[in-house]
């Protein structure tokens, strides 16, 4: 429900309303509200949940930034089952850019 990036300002194209309309629809808000309701779901147990949901999310950010780099010219592996002439031109085009760079090779 959130901007697509940090430089996106949603609130220039999409109406407020459509934002409400989708929140009422949250699937997790919904089960946390009927697990609360049923009593399952207590103020202790939800901070337990939020603490491992944080842990483990702060997990998967360190394995993230600890990957190595991508080789630049991947970016066009697996796009089509087969190459064609645009994206032959393409990776030749930036092939090109990435030599103009310190190291030559986009590093």
């Amino acid at each position: 429900m959130g901007p697509h990036t940090t430089a996106d300002d949603p609130t220039r194209y999409r109406d407020p309303a459509e934002l409400d309309a989708w929140k009422a629809k949250d699937p997790i808000a919904r089960v946390e509200s009927l697990l609360s309701a049923h009593g399952a779901l207590t103020p202790e147990r939800a901070e337990a949940v939020a603490a491992v949901a944080d842990r483990v999310a702060a997990e998967l950010r360190a394995a993230c930034v600890a990957l190595p780099d991508p080789d630049p010219m991947s970016v066009f592996d697996n796009v089509y089952a087969e190459a064609h002439t645009g994206l032959t031109r393409r990776r030749d085009h930036y092939s090109r850019y990435l030599r103009t760079f310190v190291g030559g090779d986009g590093r």
